[in-house]
């Protein structure tokens, strides 16, 4: 006769094989290239002008594609052209989850024109969540993402969060190159 396993021993049986897969299934994977300056989220590329373009042409589309790209965000916003500095808050939406849950990122963008290009950053930035039993107020997201990187994230919208910053990102530094390269 064969000798029966109590029911409880194969309950624990079960529970010690699964352990090892949830703990594995809680750490996050996917690897984002977000840039990084001095611990802070950063975005910065120079791009040469093309010849014969002076540095107030250079100014004017500048000051033109931030306010074409940004519009309402001049309040606080810097337009010197004797500096050729262009200084101000960009703002985007990045929407995390299909149940209509979003947050806005709220960064800073400094342009600086010189007589043969520009340089543009975007840093400094803030993360306000859009979701029931969340708080509505902007908050740095460094902190959020030194624990993201280090497989703790805290959501589970957090991927999609910081896949759509550096991907927003990257597209507006694209547009940026586009549009001052006419």
């Amino acid at each position: 006769m064969m000798k029966q396993i109590p029911v409880i021993n194969k309950l624990l049986l079960m529970i010690f094989m699964l352990c090892p897969l949830t703990n594995y299934a809680q750490k996050n994977t996917i690897k984002i290239d977000i840039p990084m300056k001095k611990g802070k989220i950063n975005y910065e590329a120079d791009y040469t002008a093309n010849k014969g373009l002076i540095k107030a042409e250079l100014y004017n589309r500048a000051t033109k594609w931030f306010l074409k790209t940004f519009p309402g965000q001049q309040k606080g916003s810097t337009f010197n052209k004797e500096t050729g500095m262009v200084s101000g808050t960009g703002i985007f939406k990045v929407i995390t989850s299909a149940s209509g849950n979003y947050y806005w990122l709220r960064f800073n963008v400094d342009i600086t024109v010189s007589d043969t290009g520009y340089t543009f950053r975007a840093y400094n930035y803030y993360e306000k969540p859009i979701e029931t039993g969340i708080t509505n107020d902007y908050s740095k997201i460094e902190y959020r993402w030194w624990d993201y990187r280090r497989g703790h994230p805290w959501s589970v919208e957090d991927t999609r969060l910081f896949i759509g910053l550096n991907t927003s990102s990257l597209q507006l530094l694209a547009s940026f190159k586009a549009d001052l390269g006419k």
